[in-house]
């Protein structure tokens, strides 16, 4: 995993945001998931590299970030960081949270982005109706209210393999990680504190003006609402299409790193 020594900080109006910054050529920018960081990438970051500069940061609040101490939206840091260095059009390759950062970034800076990925989410008016996923979600609420973090990590590891399987189903490295990075995640807060997290609004009367290239790249196991979610974005704008990797949940670029990688690298040749 990444060392300290390794992440560069963008001064922002509220604090430090931390991000990877490596290689060379146009720029991809690599966005997290929901209560994880940069690191969910650690497989794609060296892949990418190799042809592309490639920018992983640390969502506000996540990993290596500072937390908000004043209202904030996603589009705004992103945006603040790009220009900060100069960089766009990039391509913004979003996992579950991270897609609606992806969008939002795209809805409100088009200048900035070249085309979209998205896996496991499609904007950030997040949809679930699942009532097994309701569920599951209002149980790590509970938790997570309660102060119970190994309960909320145990949790939050069975959301990683889908409806489907177990996390007996996953591989035992992928859980480890994820579980370490999380775990840093949660150290950062504390139950009750306020939620500073500005929502960009509805974001879909605007969706079809996103006229840049989008691909969705789904895990078949994954909880249909995510899936769900990803296929509304690339129905609704003018050039989206979806992709599927078979026998993996909510991470597919952790469980098949290569085979994510392989789709990843085709879309971004095609651009």
């Amino acid at each position: 995993m990444t060392a300290a020594s390794e992440l560069s900080f963008f001064a922002s109006a509220d604090g430090d945001l931390a991000y990877r910054d490596v290689g060379s050529g146009d720029p991809v920018v690599l966005l997290h998931s929901g209560f994880a960081d940069h690191r969910v990438f650690d497989d794609q970051i060296p892949a990418l590299a190799a042809r592309f500069r490639v920018i992983a940061p640390d969502i506000r609040g996540h990993g290596f970030s500072a937390n908000a101490s004043a209202p904030f939206r996603w589009a705004d840091d992103l945006t603040g960081l790009l220009r900060h260095l100069d960089l766009g059009p990039a391509v913004l390759v979003g996992l579950s949270m991270g897609a609606g950062v992806a969008t939002d970034t795209a809805l409100e800076s088009p200048e900035l982005v070249r085309a979209i990925v998205v896996s496991g989410g499609g904007t950030s008016a997040f949809e679930y109706k699942d009532p097994e996923l309701l569920a599951h979600t209002a149980r790590a609420g509970r938790l997570l209210a309660a102060g119970d973090i190994e309960g909320w990590l145990d949790q939050f590891t069975e959301g990683v393999a889908g409806p489907h399987r177990t996390p007996a189903d996953v591989d035992p490295s992928v859980l480890r990680r994820l579980r370490a990075l999380t775990a840093h995640t949660i150290a950062k807060h504390t139950p009750g504190e306020k939620d500073w997290y500005v929502p960009l609004g509805d974001p879909w009367p605007r969706v079809p003006q996103l006229d840049v290239p989008v691909l969705a790249v789904h895990g078949a196991a994954d909880w249909p609402d995510s899936i769900a979610m990803a296929d509304r974005l690339v129905d609704t704008v003018p050039n989206g299409r979806a992709t599927t990797i078979e026998g993996v949940g909510h991470y597919p670029n952790m469980e098949k790193p290569e085979e994510f990688n392989t789709v990843l690298g085709q879309f971004l040749s095609s651009l």
